[in-house]
C-alpha cells in the first residue's frame, strides 16, 4: 500500500486480496488499534477527579483532554491520508505508536493542565490517528469477499477495550496514582507499534515477474535458431525499454485525491454521515446523568453503559456476517440506512423512559443498533469508492465528521443547561439520526440506482478506483493467461509451418531432379545450388 515502483516510477497494479492467511493477523492488529482509538479517550475519564484535585481545575477543563483526543482522531484524517499515500501504512503506524506512547509517558510528568492538553491530548491523539486510518486501509487490502465480516470483527475492538481499559485504569489509579497510571498506559500503547509491524504490504511485484518470464519464453519459442534467437531477445529487450519509456510519464497516486468528490455516492455518504454524527453520540454521553435525574442510584446508572458495551460486542460481528451474505452485500447501503433508522427510532421511543427498567430496555436496543452502525460505516465507504481511493476518502470523511463531533454533543449539553429537560435532547438526537437514514436511502435510490438503469454500463477502468479489487486482479490474471496461450499457439503454428514448407521444397527438388529439368550440373553446380536455395527462400518468404 502506497509504495512506489522503483523501476517504473508509478504505483504497481493491484493484487488480488487473499481473504485469509496473513490477513487474519492483520485483522487482529486492526482489532487492537480500533479498540485503543475509540476506547482510550473514554477510559481516560477515570483519572479526571484526581486531576481536578492536583491541578485545581473544574470538570469541564479536564474533559477537554478526551475532546482533544477525539478531535485529533477525526480532524487529522487528511494528514494521515497524505502520509499513507507517500510512505505506506506500516511506517506511518510505527511512528503513530511511538507518538501515542510518548504522549502518555510525557503526560505523567506534567505540572499543569495546559501541558496535559499538549501531551495526552494532542500528541497521543495524533499517534492514535496515525494508527487508526492505516489499519482500516490494510484491512481493505487483505479482504474483499470477507470484508464485511472483517470490518465487523475489527469494529468489535471498541466495546471490548472499553470494557477492559476502564476497570484497569481504576485499579492503576488506586495503586500507583494518576501519574503511574499514565506511565503504564503509555507502555500499553506501544502495542500499537507491534500491530503496525504486522501490516505487511501485499506482493506488488508478482505481475512484473510474470511478464519477465513470459518475455523470455516468448523469445525462446518464437526464434529457436542461434543468431536469430539473440536478435529476438535483443528486440524483446528493446520493446520492454520502449514500454517503460511510455510508462514513465504516468504519474503515481496523488497525495490526497480530491477527484472522489466527483463520485455522487461519496457525496451522499458524506452528507449522511455528517448528519448522523450530530446526534449519534449524544444519548450515551447524557445517559448516566439522565438516569441519575430520574432517581436511579449512581452504581446502577453507571451499569447502563456496561449493558450497551456488552451488547455492542456481539452486535458488530453479527452484523458483519449478515452484510457479507450474497443477497445482502449488493444492497449494503440500505442495510446501513436501516441500522441508522433503528438507532434513531430507539432514541425517540425511549425519550420518555422514566424508570430503570425502561432505561435497560433502551440500552439493549441502542447497543444493537449502535453496533450495526459501527460495523457498517466503513464497509459502505469501501464499497462506494473502492480500496484504491479509500485512503483519501476516509481522511476527508473523518475531517468532515470532526466538525459534527465538535457541534453535536456540546450543543446538546448547552440545551440541557438551558432547558433542564433531557426528553427534548433525545427527541432532537433521534430525529437527526432518522433524517440521515432517510436521506441516505432516498438519495441512493433516486440518484444512483435510477442513474444506473438509464445509463449504459461504463467500461472498466482500473485506475478509477471503483469496483472490487478481486475483479480487477482476476481480469489481469485472465489477460496474462490469454496472452500466454496465444504465444503457445503462435509458436507451435510457426514450427509446423516451417516443417511443412521444408518438406514441400524437398519434394519439388526431387521432382525436378527426376525430370531432368531441375538444377544444371557440372560447371553450373554452384548456380544450381543458389537457384534451389532461392526457390526455398521464396517459399518461406511467402509464408
Amino acid at each position: 500500500m502506497g509504495r512506489r515502483d522503483p523501476e517504473e516510477g508509478q504505483l504497481p497494479a493491484p493484487v488480488k486480496p487473499p481473504d485469509g492467511g496473513w490477513g487474519w493477523i492483520v485483522l487482529f492488529g486492526c482489532f487492537v488499534i480500533t479498540g485503543f482509538s475509540y476506547a482510550f479517550p473514554k477510559a481516560v475519564s477515570v483519572y479526571f477527579k484526581e486531576l481536578m484535585k492536583d491541578f485545581h481545575v473544574g470538570y469541564s477543563d479536564t474533559a477537554w483532554i478526551s475532546s482533544i483526543m477525539l478531535a485529533m482522531l477525526y480532524g487529522t484524517g487528511p494528514i494521515c491520508s497524505i502520509m499513507v499515500n507517500q510512505f505506506g501504512c506500516r511506517p506511518v503506524m510505527l511512528i503513530g505508536g511511538l507518538l501515542a506512547s510518548a504522549g502518555m509517558i510525557l503526560a505523567s510528568f506534567t505540572t499543569n493542565i495546559i501541558e496535559l492538553y499538549l501531551t495526552a491530548g494532542v500528541l497521543t491523539g495524533l499517534g492514535m490517528a496515525l494508527n487508526f486510518q492505516p489499519s482500516l486501509i490494510m484491512l481493505g487490502a487483505y479482504f474483499d469477499k470477507r470484508r464485511p465480516l472483517a470490518n465487523g470483527l475489527a469494529a468489535a475492538g471498541s466495546p471490548v477495550f472499553l470494557s477492559a481499559l476502564s476497570p484497569l485504569g481504576q485499579v492503576l489509579m488506586e495503586k500507583f496514582g494518576w501519574r503511574g497510571g499514565f506511565l503504564i498506559m503509555g507502555g500499553l500503547l506501544l502495542n500499537c507499534c507491534t500491530c503496525g509491524a504486522v501490516m505487511r504490504p501485499l506482493d506488488m511485484g508478482m505481475k512484473r515477474k510474470m511478464e519477465k518470464t513470459q518475455d523470455k519464453y516468448e523469445a525462446k519459442e518464437m526464434l529457436p535458431i542461434g543468431g536469430k534467437s539473440e536478435e529476438g531477445i535483443s528486440t524483446t529487450d528493446g520493446n520492454k525499454k520502449a514500454k517503460k519509456a511510455k510508462k514513465k510519464p504516468k504519474k503515481g497516486k496523488k497525495l490526497l485525491d480530491f477527484s472522489i468528490f466527483s463520485n455522487r455516492g461519496f457525496i451522499i455518504y458524506t452528507i449522511s454521515k455528517f448528519i448522523l454524527v450530530l446526534g449519534l453520540f449524544v444519548p450515551p454521553i447524557l445517559l448516566v446523568n439522565y438516569a441519575k435525574d430520574t432517581g436511579v442510584p449512581d452504581t446502577e446508572a453507571a451499569f447502563l453503559l456496561s449493558i450497551i458495551g456488552f451488547i455492542d460486542i456481539f452486535a458488530r460481528p453479527a452484523c458483519g456476517m449478515v452484510a457479507g451474505l450474497k443477497w445482502v452485500r449488493p444492497h449494503v447501503s440500505y442495510l446501513f440506512s436501516f441500522a441508522m433508522l433503528f438507532n434513531g427510532m430507539t432514541d425517540i421511543c425511549s425519550a420518555r423512559a422514566s424508570n430503570y427498567t425502561g432505561l435497560v430496555i433502551f440500552c439493549v436496543f441502542f447497543g444493537i443498533s449502535y453496533g450495526m452502525v459501527g460495523a457498517l460505516q466503513f464497509e459502505v465507504l469501501m464499497a462506494i469508492v473502492g480500496s484504491q481511493k479509500f485512503s483519501s476518502a476516509i481522511g476527508l470523511v473523518l475531517l468532515i465528521e470532526a466538525f459534527a463531533v465538535l457541534i453535536g454533543p456540546p450543543s446538546a449539553g448547552r440545551l440541557v443547561d438551558a432547558l433542564k429537560n433531557y426528553e427534548v435532547i433525545f427527541y432532537l438526537a433521534g430525529s437527526e439520526v432518522v433524517l440521515s437514514a432517510l436521506f441516505l436511502a432516498m438519495a441512493t435510490y433516486c440518484c444512483l440506482n435510477r442513474g444506473k438503469k438509464k445509463e449504459p454500463p461504463p467500461e472498466k477502468n482500473p485506475s478509477a478506483g471503483g469496483g472490487s479489487d478481486t475483479e480487477e486482479a482476476e481480469s489481469d490474471v485472465q489477460e496474462a493467461e490469454e496472452h500466454s496461450s496465444d504465444n503457445h499457439q503462435l509458436a507451435h503454428s510457426t514450427d509446423n509451418a516451417m516443417v511443412a514448407t521444408s518438406e514441400e521444397a524437398n519434394h519439388v527438388a526431387e521432382e525436378q531432379s527426376r525430370e531432368g529439368g531441375g538444377c544444371p550440373e557440372g560447371d553450373g553446380e554452384v548456380l544450381a545450388r543458389d537457384a534451389c536455395n532461392t526457390d526455398q527462400t521464396v517459399e518461406r518468404d511467402r509464408f
